[in-house]
C-alpha cells in the first residue's frame, strides 16, 4: 500500500506586527505570513480551534499548550502555533487576555488555510458562522506527519468535541516518536 504525502496548503495569513516607529496607541501594522514562512524546514506542532473567547479554547485548549511550550521544544519541535478563524486583532486582544507568552497565535480570518485544510465547518446553530473544525498536527518541513481530529466532523454539530487534538495528546505521540 502507498502511503500518500500530504502538504499544508500554501496560503497567506494577514497578522499584525508590533512596529515601534509607528508610535502612538497602536503601533502595529500588517505583515503577510505565507506557508512556506511558518512551516518551512522547520517541524511545527499546530492545533485548530473554533475560535477565540470560546469557552474550551478559552479555559483548557490554548492554556494546555502553552502549559506545555517547554515540552514540546525538548522533543524537537520548533514552533507550537494556534490558528483560529479570527481576524488579526481578535487573536492579539485573546492572547493579551490569556497572557500567552509562547504560543503562536495564528489568524486564519478569511478562513482560507482552514478551508483548504478541509476542516471548516459551519456553525452558524452557535452564531459563529464558518469556523475551523477542532484539531491537531505535526508538520516537519511543510509534510503533514500526524494529524488528530475530533470525532464527529459536520456541520452544526451539536457538540464540541475535545478528546485528541489536545497538548497531552500530542506529548504522548512526540514522545513515542
Amino acid at each position: 500500500m502507498t502511503e500518500i504525502t500530504r502538504l499544508v496548503p500554501d496560503t497567506i495569513f494577514k497578522t499584525r506586527v508590533r512596529d515601534e516607529s509607528i508610535g502612538g496607541d497602536n503601533p502595529f501594522r500588517w505583515q503577510d505570513v505565507s506557508t512556506e514562512d511558518i512551516f518551512a524546514g522547520k517541524r511545527i506542532v499546530l492545533f485548530a480551534l473554533p475560535g477565540a473567547f470560546t469557552p474550551t479554547c478559552t479555559t483548557a485548549h490554548l492554556p494546555e499548550y502553552e502549559q506545555h511550550y517547554d515540552d514540546f521544544k525538548t522533543l524537537g519541535v520548533d514552533e507550537v502555533i494556534c490558528l483560529s478563524v479570527n481576524d488579526a486583532f481578535v487573536m492579539y486582544q485573546w492572547r493579551r487576555y490569556l497572557n500567552i507568552e509562547k504560543v503562536f497565535v495564528l489568524p486564519d480570518g478569511n478562513a482560507e488555510f482552514t478551508r483548504k485544510m478541509g476542516m471548516l465547518v459551519d456553525k452558524s446553530n452557535l452564531g459563529f458562522g464558518m469556523r475551523s473544525w477542532r484539531y491537531s498536527m505535526v508538520v516537519q518541513d511543510k509534510i503533514i506527519e500526524k494529524m488528530f481530529i475530533e470525532p464527529g466532523f459536520e456541520d452544526n454539530c451539536p457538540d464540541d468535541p475535545y478528546e485528541v487534538s489536545d497538548a497531552e495528546t500530542m506529548l504522548k505521540y512526540l514522545k513515542s516518536k
